[in-house]
């Protein structure tokens, strides 16, 4: 399937410009889904696709001897590289990425609702693994118990309707846990582990104003009991 890549560029820098996911509760869920990933790390090899402010990268330049970057944003490339520099960042879209190496650990958070074809990413990215090495993949869940309060409510048409939040990242869908098992399964992986974390009732703006760290800690813990109507959901696959 062909892509447009120049309008894609495009459109990612555009996004890049006024990025949310390093603000509030979405900064400490990316911060919580590192502490869930790193659980299962693996090797000393790692690879993070679209790592946006670099939340995750962090903890990754800590863990692993080598790590690669490839963003899509020049923006994002410019910091990420002045902020690691022991990591090599390739700006790239992913479609276009072409590894010289291959890592036991590949890191997509919050990447599969972004692209265009999700399982053609997830089937290359399978060829990027080392002997016995796993993908790790995080997207937001559209059985959230805030997605299926909306729907009551009438702010949004069904679960996988996009809300403010998912046009303004420029998402292109909702995941369910059944649609991103699909995708996983179907690029020819095996899951290993399937989870999710942030069990959250109400929206970004309601916690913000009325929630306190030690609250929000706490609803991301409970996540983790009730994967299916959790906010975020995540496979660990291998090849």
């Amino acid at each position: 399937m062909s892509l447009d890549r120049d309008a894609e560029r495009l459109r990612l820098e555009q996004i890049s410009l006024d990025s949310w996911y390093a603000q509030g509760p979405s900064g400490i869920a990316v911060t919580y889904c590192t502490k869930v990933f790193a659980r299962h790390w693996r090797g000393g090899r790692c690879l993070e696709l679209g790592p946006a402010e670099g939340l995750m990268t962090e903890a990754l330049v800590a863990a692993f001897e080598h790590v690669e970057l490839v963003e899509g944003s020049q923006s994002f490339v410019d910091d990420l590289a002045r902020r690691f520099p022991q990591a090599e960042v390739h700006c790239a879209l992913f479609e276009e990425f072409e590894p010289q190496t291959t890592f036991d650990t590949i890191i997509l958070g919050h990447v599969l609702e972004h692209v265009e074809h999700p399982r053609e990413l997830l089937a290359r990215a399978r060829g990027w693994l080392a002997p016995g090495g796993a993908i790790y993949a995080a997207v937001p869940n559209a059985r959230s118990i805030h997605r299926q309060a909306a729907v009551l409510l009438s702010l949004l048409q069904t679960e996988h309707s996009l809300n403010e939040m998912d046009v303004h990242h420029g998402h292109r869908r909702v995941y369910d846990p059944e649609t991103l098992r699909a995708d996983v399964l179907g690029a020819g992986l095996r899951i290993s582990v399937f989870g999710g974390y942030w069990l959250k009732p109400v929206s970004n703006a309601q916690i913000e104003a009325q929630w306190s760290a030690e609250m929000l800690e706490a609803f991301m813990a409970l996540g983790e009991r009730y994967p299916d109507t959790a906010a975020e959901i995540y496979v660990i696959a291998t090849a």
